[in-house]
């Protein structure tokens, strides 16, 4: 992790490759919003002792009825936005960190960055995982807004505010055969401020680029 300052931009868009380990811990943030580092590395390690093949895979899914897309870093974190974008995009990482040499050089990584964006249809609602459950089909992850965005809504024809959800919460099946696959979802709605996502297989045809 050869990186300083707050790494949740780069959590949240992994690979779908293995986490191996999270060194350098001294140099970042804490993972999560209002806890110190210890805790919150016993908090990330609830959803790893249940599943660690999951942990930060990025699934995404569109949401054509609204103009949303919902990224989902498991057992990390999820985003809202406000627009439809394609895979190959939210695969980039937020650039909320620094480059670990900060001296008077450009940011330089071996890997793409998009950078933080104070446009409403580009900046994403943060969900940041605070449960987990486990069920007889499967595993429930959730996770909640910790602050609220404070931007006005992207003003997209047709698309509408996400301001109102305050929970996402993913189900994902149990563990699988090795070799994951990118997975896409699904999303339901329970009341005004609740979405239920579902992690599936993705569909012949369906757009995964």
């Amino acid at each position: 992790m050869d990186l300083y300052g707050d790494i949740s931009g780069f959590l949240s868009s992994q690979p779908t490759a293995p986490l191996v380990s999270l060194h350098h811990f001294e140099t970042v943030t804490p993972l999560f919003p209002g806890m110190d580092r210890p805790g919150s590395v016993n908090h990330i390690m609830k959803a790893a002792n249940v599943d660690q093949s999951r942990m930060l895979q990025q699934s995404i899914c569109h949401v054509r009825a609204n103009n949303w897309t919902f990224s989902v870093s498991w057992g990390y974190s999820v985003h809202i936005y406000e627009k439809i974008f394609p895979r190959s995009y939210l695969k980039l990482p937020i650039e909320t960190f620094r480059p670990w040499w900060h001296g008077g050089r450009p940011p330089f990584y071996m890997f793409n960055t998009r950078p933080v964006s104070r446009d409403p249809c580009e900046a994403p609602h943060w969900f940041f995982f605070v449960s987990i459950e486990q069920e007889k089909e499967g595993v429930v992850t959730s996770y909640k807004r910790k602050f609220p965005r404070n931007m006005t809504s992207c003003s997209f024809s047709g698309n509408t505010s996400a301001d109102p959800l305050t929970t996402i919460r993913v189900f994902s099946s149990k563990t699988p055969k090795p070799g994951r696959k990118v997975e896409c979802c699904d999303v339901e709605y329970e009341g005004a401020n609740v979405a239920y996502m579902r992690l599936r297989d993705c569909r012949r045809h369906e757009i995964i680029a």
